[in-house]
Order: C-alpha cells, then structure tokens, then sequence
C-alpha cells in the first residue's frame, strides 16, 4: 500500500490513527528521554554497567527493548491496521482491530526478550559497550554481513510480499472473531519479523544512545515495507550493507 492509501485511511479512521500515532510518539519520547537523561536511574537500570545484572537490570533492559520495537515497528505496521480498523468498523467488529495490534506487538515483545538475552551475552563477553554499541570490528561485520545477506533470502522475500500487500494477507487471512483476529495479528508479526530480524540486529552496531541510527534503521523498513519502490531499494541497502561489512574486514586484514 502507498503512502497516499495510508493517508486516505488515515482519515477514514481517525481513532485508530490518531492512537498509532500517539503510541509511535510516546515510544520515541520515552527513547529520547532515556538518552538524554542517562543519569536517571531508570535510564541506569537499563544500560547495566557490569555483565553481571541483576533481576532488575534484566527488567528495564527488556522494557527498553519493548518500547522501542514498539516505537520501530508500528509506523511500518499502519497501512494494515487501519485496513483492519475499516473492515472491523464495518463488520461492527471495532475492538478486533486493537486485538490484532496487541497480538502483533505480542510477536515483538517475545523478540524484545531474545534480544535482551542476546545483549546479555555480547556484553558477559565484552563485545558490546553497556549502551549496547559494539566495541568489536568483527562483531560489526558481522552484522553488516548477515543483515546485508538476508536482504537477497527467499524467506525475506515471501515475508516482504506479505508485508508490502495488507489488503492481500487480510483476503486471504480474514475470519470474524476476537480468536481469529488475535491469530492474525501474531501471523503478521511473525511475517513482519521474518522481514526485519536481521536489520535489528544492527541496533547492536551503534547502541540505544544513537536515535539517528535507530531512526535509519526505522525508515529503512518503513521504504521497504511501504515505498513503491521499496523491494528495489531493500536490494541496494543489502548490497551497501554487505560491502560496509567486507570493507571492515579488508580493513582488519589490511592492519
């Protein structure tokens, strides 16, 4: 769906836009606050300065997680929501539309956990900066690679399609009912995780403290998800992302 066919909904659905757009904001505010007042204890609580958290490290660095997949992943997500929102409305099945919101969300909160681990780990092994940025060459390549690689899958691919096409996975997905629209909502998390795992990843190249890199990494899925040229454009970011990460290692090599 185009930019010009989410505005139009937009106006069709103005509860249901105006609550996304007060979720994206909330999340971006609660982003900003935390890299600008880093001396707060809650903003400490989630930049654990030693590997070894405590259950209340483990707490904040998850809700930190949450709130930001929240804040990344619902722009790209509004096109089928307030599709979902106006087919509910007409059915006279509202409240549906927020259970599918909840379910997909649902998707990323269950990835804000394996992430949390995973940053766990990379920091017990000094390969990350407790603000989550990598402090090693290889690590960044790494992820340079993988992301870039994963741009060219088949399963990127099936799941982008799904993605980029809402009024196509509601045709084909649709069934009335609060259980249905729940697993609906957790069938397109799922797709949109299947497109976007690997460019999360890169969240541990430049840490949580980097909005800039956090705000890229957002507008690069929403152009890809959204954009009528996104496919082609996801194309040239895999390519760019694979040689960023050859360089690095030619770079290695070369020292």
């Amino acid at each position: 769906m185009s930019l010009v066919g989410s505005t139009t909904l937009a106006r069709q659905e103005p509860l249901a836009a105006t609550a996304l757009l007060v979720a994206i904001v909330l999340g971006w505010v609660f982003l900003a606050w935390a890299v600008v007042n880093m001396s707060n204890p809650l903003a400490g609580l989630m930049m654990p300065t030693s590997p070894a958290w405590s259950a209340t490290n483990v707490v904040a660095v998850f809700l930190m997680w949450s709130v930001m997949m929240m804040a990344m992943m619902l722009p790209s997500a509004v096109p089928i929501v307030l599709m979902f929102a106006t087919l509910s409305r007409r059915n006279e099945r509202i409240h549906e539309a927020w259970i599918f919101v909840a379910a997909y969300l649902i998707v990323w909160t269950a990835f804000s956990a394996a992430a949390t681990a995973i940053q766990w780990g990379l920091q017990a092994i000094g390969l990350i900066t407790p603000m989550m940025a990598s402090q090693s060459v290889w690590l960044t390549a790494v992820l340079l690679l993988i992301a870039g690689a994963v741009q060219f899958t088949p399963l990127k691919g099936v799941c982008l399609r799904h993605c980029r096409s809402p009024i196509g996975f509601l045709l084909t997905e649709w069934r009335d009912g609060k259980a249905d629209a729940f697993w609906m909502g957790i069938r397109h998390g799922i797709l949109c995780l299947g497109c976007c795992w690997a460019l999360m990843g890169l969240l541990f190249v430049a840490g949580v403290m980097n909005l800039a890199w956090i705000a890229a990494l957002t507008a690069a899925v929403v152009v890809e998800k959204v954009h009528p040229a996104g496919v082609g454009l996801g194309k040239f970011l895999g390519v760019t992302l694979i040689v960023a990460g050859a360089v690095r290692i030619a770079a290695l090599s070369v020292s």
